[in-house]
């Protein structure tokens, strides 16, 4: 009996991992009928549903697990994701207030509901979650990352800024996480530092584009109109949308008299 369980979980493995999920789930059933209350067996079902879209039986195969193992972290993940992928945004909103609840230090549900409440408009309800991350572990660069963009979305550049910032001391190589801190600075007028980070992120990448056409509108919103002309040429050089390459080229022939 041992080596029948075997056989098929390790079938049931190995046609998850080719993507054969229907296949999967029949040897996975075959295994839940010699442990029935398997935890992970119930969750696994559930994925293979989930992948099958079959949304109805994944989300049951998830509470079943959940109702064998209430701290089973992925499993709040899962059932979540299935009810977000319903429009369901209240019932994964209470599952997952549920799961941070009976396991307060668990980040990844908090940063889960985090996002959640932000889909929601719960702004202030996000933040607090995502502070509370930080307060567990100070050097979460996703909470940080995060609490930028709500913070941008509410308007509070200085704020977003900071912790863009915060991301920035550990991460220096990206060009998207430059380009965002860039357009906060700008949002809050400082053009200098708009610019700055611009150059970073090509730096990092020269062949981010967005940064060289949003280098060009700063330097000519200083009155560098030459530096601008620069920029908007590089700018050129990528494939651009006819009518994007039009207006640059015309706005290039206006400054340039």
């Amino acid at each position: 009996m041992e080596n029948e369980i075997n056989t098929d979980l390790q079938t049931a493995l190995d046609s998850f991992k080719a993507q054969d999920y229907q296949k999967a789930a029949e040897a996975f059933l075959k295994v839940l009928e010699q442990d029935k209350n398997n935890p992970n067996i119930l969750n696994n079902i559930g994925l293979c549903y989930s992948k099958l879209a079959k949304d109805d039986l994944a989300a049951d195969y998830f509470i079943k697990a959940l109702s064998n193992n209430p701290k089973s972290v992925q499993t709040y993940i899962n059932l979540a994701d299935v009810y977000f992928r319903n429009k369901n945004i209240v019932d994964a909103i209470n599952l997952l207030e549920n799961g941070v609840t009976l396991m307060p230090q668990e980040i990844a549900l908090k940063h889960y509901l985090s996002r959640f409440y932000l889909e929601d408009c719960r702004y202030d309800l996000a933040m607090d979650q995502l502070n509370e991350i930080l307060d567990i572990d100070e050097e979460n660069l996703d909470a940080y990352w995060d609490l930028g963009n709500l913070h941008f979305e509410l308007g509070d550049y200085d704020s977003a800024v900071q912790n863009y910032e915060n991301v920035l001391e550990k991460i220096t190589d990206n060009a998207v996480l430059y380009y965002q801190t860039a357009i906060a600075y700008e949002a809050g007028d400082n053009i200098d530092k708009a610019i700055s980070n611009h150059l970073k992120a090509i730096s990092c990448n020269e062949n981010f584009h967005p940064s060289y056409k949003k280098l060009g509108i700063l330097f000519m919103a200083r009155n560098d109109n030459e530096s601008a002309i620069e920029y908007f040429q590089d700018y050129l050089n990528f494939d651009l949308p006819i009518e994007e390459k039009k207006n640059i080229e015309d706005l290039i022939n206006r400054i340039s008299k």
